[in-house]
């Protein structure tokens, strides 16, 4: 994963609004008073969020500030994870690609070929109309369903060319493509139809029926 550093245009300061301080004080007060370090990552989350989708220097003081932590720790914690963005997003999308090896040997250079024709040459790069960018990042933990991407919250899986252009020209007409797998799989189950068990009566409950009844069989012996 490449060096991830703070965009060198900030704004001069950060406040959390009225209803995110209230937030706040309620998420800080579930901790101990010395374990409240622990809110650092909600409340980073909270903080991009409200800025639009990116994390900000002044934003990172100021959650150190709250949790009386020392501003390189929080440094350290915003750049090491790729769920928090150190520059602004698209407006309408961002998408991670995930390029570790179950998704990189299942086409994920594709989905970055794609990324870099239809949104910007390079990375953490704002397309031309400001409403798409794009990184490629590490595992996001649905190598089942590999090649996959991530936008927001939201996973979109089984991806190829076609499918992955069909998710970017939603976004663009301003939708919410449904997320999960892309090829009509449910969930991580195989492809295809069943191939084993396939017996409906296995699931009938006869099975377990006769297998009560014979072990009662067998304990009536043994009491005779």
């Amino acid at each position: 994963m490449s060096v991830r550093r703070l965009d060198p245009n900030q704004p001069e300061s950060f406040e959390f609004d009225d209803e995110n301080i209230a937030w706040s004080k309620t998420l800080i007060a579930r901790y101990p008073d010395d374990k409240q370090q622990s809110a650092v990552i909600p409340l980073l989350w909270r903080a991009q969020e409200q800025i639009g989708g990116w994390i900000t220097e002044p934003a990172i003081r100021k959650v150190a500030d709250m949790l009386d932590m020392a501003y390189i720790r929080v440094l350290e914690i915003a750049t090491f994870y790729t769920m928090f963005q150190l520059s602004p997003i698209g407006r309408k999308a961002h998408i991670q690609v995930c390029g570790t090896t179950p998704c990189m040997l299942r086409g994920s250079e594709d989905l970055v070929k794609i990324c870099k024709k239809n949104i910007a040459a390079t990375p953490h790069t704002l397309s031309g109309d400001g409403d798409f960018s794009w990184e490629e990042v590490e595992c996001l933990g649905a190598c089942t369903n590999a090649p996959m991407v991530q936008v927001g919250k939201d996973v979109y899986e089984d991806l190829d060319e076609a499918s992955f252009e069909a998710v970017l020209d939603a976004f663009a007409r301003g939708e919410k493509p449904a997320p999960g797998p892309q090829n009509g799989r449910q969930f991580s189950a195989p492809l295809g139809e069943p191939t084993s068990l396939t017996d409906p009566a296995l699931y009938d409950g006869e099975p377990a029926k006769k297998a009560a009844t014979d072990q009662g069989s067998d304990h009536d012996e043994g009491e005779t």
